[in-house]
């Protein structure tokens, strides 16, 4: 019984701290690392009132194992620093937690976040396929190939007035081309121009607590779906 109680607490500090994280990423962009140094903490005491102390430290350890590749990422420039904290946060708060007995490895809240973020590119492609079809010059003035302009219907829309999202088109001469490559998360500059295409820019931590909900109530869904384990 003291052992439900404990998760109970260690879930809702977890998801009291993904709230106000998703809140803040959302309207400044910026997550202020007290955020995590204070539930990071919280998370930390509560390993004092554990049944099995020896065993909570053995699951948080375990848990711990994404730090490396959750900052391998962020230096990589895929997500911020605050969404690599965020995970590394949520591994001593809540190792391996889930209420309806899912299957939970130390990646299961990253992966599921990875799996949740296509979501915002089915939404461009339907976006931009209706555009098409309503007979909108969407790539009005790019020379670009075929292949090229489907993956950018994918990754992004012509923006009317961006607004935190990036640049996805550069001139060549007097053409317009499409730029495909990676946005850094931390470096790139939130693009400024009317009328052009933009990859929404999206906070990742929206996707990291949408995949420790679903971590919560169903588990792992890459391993789920393909019978991993």
């Amino acid at each position: 019984m003291l052992d439900q109680s404990i998760d109970f607490i260690r879930v809702t500090i977890a998801l009291v701290m993904l709230g106000i994280a998703t809140s803040s990423d959302i309207k400044k962009r910026e997550i202020s690392d007290i955020v995590w140094i204070i539930f990071g903490a919280a998370g930390a005491i509560m390993l004092i009132f554990s049944v099995d102390i020896t065993e909570d430290l053995f699951k948080v350890g375990i848990a711990l194992i994404v730090a490396p590749i959750a900052l391998i990422i962020w230096r990589v420039g895929l997500f911020g620093g605050a969404d690599a904290f965020a995970l590394i946060a949520l591994a001593v708060i809540a190792p391996g937690m889930t209420v309806f007995g899912g299957t939970v490895t130390p990646f299961t809240t990253l992966t599921n976040a990875v799996l949740l973020s296509i979501v915002p590119m089915l939404v461009n492609a339907v976006r931009n396929t209706i555009l098409l079809a309503s007979k909108r010059n969407i790539f009005d003035g790019f020379e670009e190939t075929k292949a090229r302009k489907i993956f950018a219907m994918f990754i992004g829309y012509r923006a009317a007035n961006p607004k935190f999202g990036f640049s996805i088109e550069r001139m060549q001469g007097k053409k317009k081309k499409l730029k495909l490559s990676i946005q850094h998360a931390e470096s790139t500059q939130f693009c400024e121009k009317k009328d052009t295409w933009i990859t929404p820019g999206i906070p990742y931590m929206v996707f990291i607590a949408a995949g420790f909900v679903v971590q919560l109530v169903f588990g792992d869904i890459l391993a789920t779906v393909f019978g991993i384990f």
